[in-house]
């Protein structure tokens, strides 16, 4: 019996071109609609942190809506380490001799706005301490060598540092590692405040009293049970032993900054460290004094219940090989944009996707719709199901759909693995562009100017497909509609702001939810999984002359030549195996040969990874891609051999390199083999 196909030939590769059904995918692209607007609004009415009874609320409402639509649901909770604040307060002496002066860090409430979160950073350290203040730019590994050239320590004092171009926790590590007392991290006007344009209510932009929660914490996953599962019974790490901060963090509107700012002397900043404040920066130390208290939940108390939310189709054909569609949904405010807008695009596929399964559609594969908890904590619903479920998802999961803050304009972008990249802007043809005639492709192509343009991002750091991709070796794709915001992580993040910036019509939300159920559905009824072997080489091939910047800036003689070799031979496999594919599809392939080459695809993109890890890193499994160990967000390419160069070591480089090569033979390899199967 020959495996059902779905879609027309023109759409998509991997299926047959005798495919006659167009019609279903038109059936699904209808679904989606202005009914994002109404979710929005229920899962945006208070702020909703993890761990607290307003997230559990936004549990029980995925999971109705997931069974109104006809999926089968379940949750999987886990009782995690999340201490929530006590004490956050600051004081400022801001001159010679003057006294603490209580600074009021709460953002302003404006009207339709609740305001119950205190401003805080997820696992500060617990203190009470005061120094005068340093400015530190944006906290960089850089940064802190300039401070060093201008003559200015750091130790014992209280860094100021303004958010932007790393984590958080990144800024937090370094500061904390160079003796600083305490750190004080600020939304700088620059980066998304009035220089940008007009401040919210106004505007979109941060207004002065706007603050940027979130986590400072390094590692992914409940910190208590580093690398695995926080399931009952497991041996659980003493808070002394967590890899947490030991210095108070805290985050501040650049309101209160001013002031700080204002009042430093000592030397002037270079050109690139001046911000958006009206007057010239300066790096202090002092005469600004700052006196910081953290206190937050410690033992038991810290530990709190979090809940991930599941709905699924089960596949006809092949059951047992998973689509995985995801989004977290709890936020440091109530989160319209973050992450309201990702958990609506997963749900309207899951509406369209039911919708299909009752009229007798359901897909080939499985299809898992994912509602993760706890992610801006540390990604640790997603992290802890991978952990607990890694030898299942590792042979199951064909790939994994990532939606996280995807509706702040109408801008086209997206993420993907490079094996997907191609997949990824064939989609873009089918959907209707929410600002005019045509589809998204035509409107990014105008953008762009150029096919050769339509550049999407490597897979870095920050969000829910890190376990997937970087642990697993699953390929991972996401995509978003962007634009100007600057309410990332405030109390404004709030149905008020997408509707008269975000998304005034709604319409980017009905795209990203067509586009998000169409990319489940052609990889789930894919007859080949649509995998690009050749593209991914060619664009590995080019990365990997960038390693070569750094070698030759050493004077080293190791040579990236035989990876480049390598990843050409994978591109020349992934040529032939899209010529054998296709010649198959067009004659009597199959479902046995089409399950063979498939089980070799997926195997494929898991032979770019290792057991033992990145050396320093071992959950990053990854050989192609990891987030940059002095960035967090960033994404550095073959991260086994650029941090070897990157710290100077020569002979661990070229071990590396070798090590590479050999896991990139064994990609080309499995590759062949899925060709194989097909002729």
């Amino acid at each position: 019996m020959l495996l059902v196909c779905r879609v027309p030939a023109a759409a998509q590769t991997g299926f047959p071109p005798t495919a006659t059904e167009p019609a279903l995918e038109r059936q699904l692209l209808a679904v989606p609609d202005t009914a994002a607007r109404a979710m929005t609004r229920d899962l945006s009415r208070a702020p909703h942190m993890a761990g607290t009874r307003a997230q559990a609320a936004t549990r029980d409402y995925v999971l109705k809506r997931f069974g109104s639509f006809g999926l089968d649901t379940w949750t999987k909770s886990y009782t995690v380490y999340l201490p929530q604040p006590r004490i956050v307060r600051a004081w400022a002496a801001t001159g010679p001799g003057a006294r603490y002066r209580a600074i009021t860090l709460d953002e302003p409430k404006l009207s339709g706005v609740a305001h119950p979160l205190p401003p805080f950073n997820a696992y500060s350290g617990n203190a009470d301490t005061s120094g005068d203040v340093v400015y530190a730019n944006y906290g960089l590994v850089g940064d802190y060598r300039t401070l060093d050239s201008l003559g200015v320590s750091v130790r014992g004092k209280i860094v100021l540092a303004r958010y932007g171009r790393s984590f958080r926790g990144i800024k937090a590590r370094e500061a904390e590692a160079r003796g600083a007392a305490g750190l004080v991290l600020y939304s700088d006007p620059e980066d998304d405040g009035f220089v940008r344009g007009p401040v919210y209510p106004t505007g979109p932009m941060r207004p002065p009293g706007g603050i940027q929660r979130g986590s400072v914490l390094n590692e992914n996953g409940d910190p208590t049970t580093p690398g695995y599962a926080s399931v009952p019974g497991a041996h659980r790490v003493p808070e002394d032993s967590m890899a947490l901060p030991r210095i108070p963090v805290i985050p501040m509107g650049y309101g209160n900054a001013a002031g700080l700012l204002r009042g430093l002397t000592g030397t002037e900043v270079p050109g690139p460290w001046q911000g958006g404040l009206p007057f010239h920066y300066h790096a202090g130390p002092g005469p600004v004094r700052l006196r910081l208290e953290v206190v937050t939940e410690r033992g038991e108390r810290a530990m709190h219940p979090i809940w991930d939310a599941f709905g699924m189709i089960r596949g006809t054909t092949f059951p047992d090989e998973w689509v995985v569609l995801g989004a977290h949904r709890d936020a440091w405010g109530p989160g319209a944009v973050d992450n309201g807008s990702g958990t609506v695009a997963v749900l309207e596929a899951a509406r369209a996707l039911g919708a299909l399964a009752r009229a007798g559609e359901r897909p080939a594969r499985s299809v898992i719709f994912a509602s993760w908890d706890a992610e801006e904590w540390a990604l640790i619903g997603s992290t802890e199901w991978v952990e607990e479920l890694e030898d299942s998802l590792r042979s199951r999961v064909v790939a994994y759909i990532n939606e996280d803050d995807v509706t702040n304009g109408m801008q086209f972008e997206g993420t993907a693995s490079p094996c997907l990249k191609p997949f990824v802007r064939e989609v873009a043809q089918t959907i209707p562009d929410p600002e005019g005639p045509g589809s998204v492709y035509d409107r990014w192509l105008a953008r762009m100017g150029d096919p050769g343009r339509l550049g999407l991002g490597d897979p870095g750091g920050g969000s829910d497909f890190v376990p997937f991709t970087h642990h697993l070796g699953v390929p991972m794709l996401s995509v978003a509609f962007a634009g100007s915001s600057g309410v990332y992580h405030s109390a404004y993040d709030d149905l008020d702001w997408v509707e008269r910036f975000g998304d005034p019509t709604w319409r980017a939300h009905r795209a990203l939810g067509q586009f998000v159920g169409l990319a489940a559905l052609r990889l789930a009824n894919a007859t080949v999984l649509p995998f690009d072997y050749a593209a991914a080489g060619t664009e590995l091939a080019a990365l990997a002359t960038d390693l070569d910047a750094g070698i030759l800036a050493r004077g080293w003689t190791v040579s990236t030549g035989e990876l480049r070799n390598a990843l050409t031979a994978l591109a020349r496999a992934g040529v032939a195996f899209a010529t054998v594919r296709d010649s198959a599809l067009g004659g009597a392939l199959g479902p046995a040969r089409a399950a063979q080459a498939n089980r070799w695809l997926i195997e494929a993109e898991r032979r770019l990874t290792r057991a033992q890890g990145l050396v320093g890193r071992p959950w990053y499994r990854s050989l192609e891609f990891a987030p940059d160990v002095d960035d967090g967000y960033g994404t550095m390419a073959f991260p086994s051999v650029a941090e070897a160069v990157r710290y100077g070591d020569p002979a661990t480089t070229a071990r590396e390199l070798a090590d590479l090569v050999a896991h990139v033979a064994a990609t080309r390899d499995a590759v062949e083999r899925a060709a194989q199967s097909l002729r």
